[in-house]
């Protein structure tokens, strides 16, 4: 009977701390680790990839007459289209959590907010901010579409959207306050 009791007592304890809810783990730790700030990922990966994509096409107008420039080699449409498609990677690279904006103010631009303001606005609008990111991958997809289709009108208008993308994300995180000049 003793052991009865002890062994129905063992089986209670045991359901009790079976049943017990778990206290929920904290958050997942992330398999990545950003150590380049946004800043940083400006200056080193998408100004270098984005000024060819922009340079890409262009129209010279001297004293010798009108000149138009564009790919048309098979080695320069797959050196353009390596810089977009390392261009397009970097909104994901944006999107990681754990990035901080820059590790001190350098701008020289007197409208633009300090990091830790920028950081506290892209945390107080992360929505906003993911779509900015979304909408410049979405603006390199069409860049790489115009690319594969060596299509030199559809990849002039697609630098405007890029530029399009870029700037709203800077005037809505960067510089909110700018004032544009009227015209």
């Amino acid at each position: 009977m003793k052991n009865n009791f002890i062994l129905s007592l063992a089986l209670i304890v045991f359901g009790v701390v079976a049943c017990e809810k778990k206290p929920e783990s904290t958050k997942e730790e992330s398999p990545f680790r950003p150590t380049a700030t946004i800043q940083e990922l400006m200056l080193s990966v998408v100004d270098p990839n984005v000024d060819p994509i922009w340079n890409s096409i262009q129209t010279i107008s001297n004293a010798d007459g009108v000149e138009e420039k564009h790919p048309q080699t098979d080695q320069e449409w797959a050196t353009l289209k390596n810089h977009a498609v390392t261009l397009r990677e970097v909104a994901n690279l944006l999107l990681m959590d754990g990035r901080k904006v820059a590790t001190s103010n350098t701008s020289t631009v007197a409208a633009e907010l300090s990091p830790d303001e920028i950081e506290k606005l892209i945390a107080s609008n992360r929505p906003a901010f993911i779509k900015n990111a979304h909408d410049l991958h979405e603006a390199v997809t069409q860049a790489i579409v115009a690319i594969d289709a060596r299509d030199v009108a559809a990849l002039e208008a697609t630098g405007a959207v890029i530029d399009q993308a870029c700037e709203k994300c800077h005037m809505q995180f960067w510089y909110p306050g700018d004032k544009r000049p009227t015209q």
